[in-house]
Parts: structure tokens; sequence; C-alpha cells
């Protein structure tokens, strides 16, 4: 990731978070920021034949989690895999809108047999995941969640995101550090008494 990134992306977040009335320990309403942006958020079953993106997940599970077209008219659609639980749909929700809010281009057009896939750069989609983790678990989130002793997978089920966005934002973000830090100095300061 480029310089700097990782504390434009938490101060976006906040910034957004604030525009829409979200406390430090709340997560943005995916919904209103997509509308802000222009965007409308679309299960790929309202496209496709359901029995097509099951037929795509026995082929290859998590092959299809979430995508952004433009269409010509400039209106931007995310299409997100409904096969996937709640938590998971969020993440890839709001991976997808963290691409938009950052500008990000497509790369490629990829051609396998008849499909057409459009990707993204290494660096972008780091960037998209850090946005996006920024968005639905603020630092303060997980700090007060870490202090209180909850797992990943307790916080991914409480603020309906997936475990592994739970698990990489309290790795990534210090916070796991910062709180191991800070029950060692009690520990030391208990042990002085």
């Amino acid at each position: 990731m480029r310089r700097g990134f990782k504390s434009q992306a938490e101060r976006l977040a906040v910034d957004i978070r604030g525009r829409h009335g979200c406390g430090d320990t709340q997560t943005a309403p995916l919904d209103v920021v997509a509308k802000e942006l222009g965007a409308t958020i679309v299960p790929a079953d309202e496209l496709v034949d359901r029995g097509r993106l099951e037929e795509l997940e026995v082929l290859q599970e998590g092959a299809f989690s979430a995508a952004t077209f433009r269409l010509p008219n400039g209106t931007r659609v995310i299409v997100y895999n409904p096969l996937h639980g709640l938590g998971r749909t969020r993440s890839n929700q709001a991976h997808e809108l963290a691409h938009i809010l950052l500008d990000h281009d497509l790369r490629t057009i990829e051609r396998v047999g008849s499909l057409n896939f459009f990707t993204c750069d290494i660096e972008q989609e780091e960037e998209a995941d850090w946005l996006a983790g920024c968005l639905l678990l603020p630092r303060p989130l997980l700090l007060k969640s870490a202090v209180s002793g909850l797992t990943p997978a307790q916080i991914a089920e409480k603020y309906d995101t997936s475990e592994p966005m739970a698990r990489f934002r309290l790795n990534a973000s210090g916070v796991l550090v910062q709180v191991g830090r800070a029950k060692a100095a009690k520990a030391r300061r208990g042990a002085r008494k």
C-alpha cells in the first residue's frame, strides 16, 4: 500500500460514519453510503438464475463474492453473491464500496473460456480491504471489543461482518498489541502492590 494510506483510510471512514450520524463504535450504513455514491447494491440472483450461482459455488467455492459494474449511463451497480452469509456479504459490499470511494479503475479484462472477468491490481485490492475494514470495524469499536474480551467470531457476529475481517482488523490495526500491553502493565502494577 502507498505510504500514509492506512491513516488516510481511517480518517475517510471516520468522516463517512460521521456524515451519517454514526459514533466511534458504530459501523457505516453501507446501503446509505452506496446511495450517496449513486450506486445500487443488488443480489446476483436478481440478475441470473440462483441455480447458476449454486452451480458455480459447487464448481469452485468462493469463486464469486461481489463485483462492481459501471453501466453506460455512469451508474454503478454492486452485485453480490446472496449464497454467502450476512457477515461475508457485508464485508464484500464494503470492499466494493471502498473501490468506488477510492476511485479505483478496472485494470484488466481477463477472458476465461467465454467469460470475461474484470480485475483490479493487488495494491488496489489491499486498499479496498483496508478501507472496508475501517468502515465496518472502526478502531475504537475494536478496542472496546478487545478490552471486553470478545473473540473475532463474537465481533463478527455482533457487528454483522465476516470472521476473517474481524481477525484481520484486530491484528492489522494493532488493537491486540495495545490491549496486551495494557493488560501486562496492569498485571505488573498489581504484582508490585
